[in-house]
């Protein structure tokens, strides 16, 4: 190939393909500086709007769960449980709490109205045991993942309650049979809101 040839070849083939790849590799680092950049989201908007703007935030979501799952692992999950001596499907519950981490200190009490009074438990809302789990009361059969929610959520809240004994619920397993039930929290203003459904199966 002649020196004029190669000129061509490279005017004509080879420089366009280098700048395109040059820009490419420019707009790649520029996007990835800005994501990893403390720079304020609007300096980086007026370049890439919509492309910066939902990966920014899909990072703040993830890098938020990511700091929950810290912080619960981080947490002692205790859990002191009162009961009345003749209750079975509180044991339940305990076994279910253990086997998903929690510590357990168990007091059996022949007085547990005693304890939901203390405890500011409504009325309507009470069950057969009330526990203290990092200073939120869980009333009754409320599933471990809820109480896990609760602690890493973190709401203004006096604690949460699954009233009664639904079959289904941990502790009150009873071969397949699942009755719909929801899991309530309680604040001390007696306000009630729902915190979680579960449908029958």
């Amino acid at each position: 190939m002649s020196h004029k040839q190669f000129i061509y070849c490279w005017q004509k083939w080879l420089l366009p393909i280098l700048k395109r790849a040059v820009v490419m590799i420019c707009l790649t680092a520029g996007v990835l500086s800005i994501l990893g950049s403390t720079a304020p989201m609007s300096n980086a908007q007026a370049v890439f709007p919509s492309y910066v703007a939902a990966n920014a935030q899909l990072v703040t979501t993830t890098r938020r769960i990511q700091d929950q799952r810290t912080s619960l692992k981080s947490t002692a999950l205790n859990a002191t449980v009162y009961h009345s001596p003749d209750c079975n499907c509180c044991g339940g519950w305990i076994d279910h709490l253990k086997a998903q981490g929690f510590k357990i200190t168990d007091f059996s009490t022949p007085d547990i109205e005693t304890v939901k009074q203390k405890y500011n438990v409504p009325d309507n809302l009470a069950s057969c045991h009330t526990a203290i789990v990092n200073g939120y009361v869980i009333e009754g059969h409320v599933p471990a993942d809820d109480i896990k929610r609760l602690l890493q959520e973190k709401p203004n809240v006096v604690g949460l309650s699954v009233p009664q004994m639904p079959v289904g619920t941990p502790g009150m397993e009873m071969e397949n049979r699942k009755d719909p039930f929801s899991v309530f929290s309680f604040d001390r203003k007696d306000s009630v809101a729902v915190f979680n459904k579960y449908s029958s199966s």
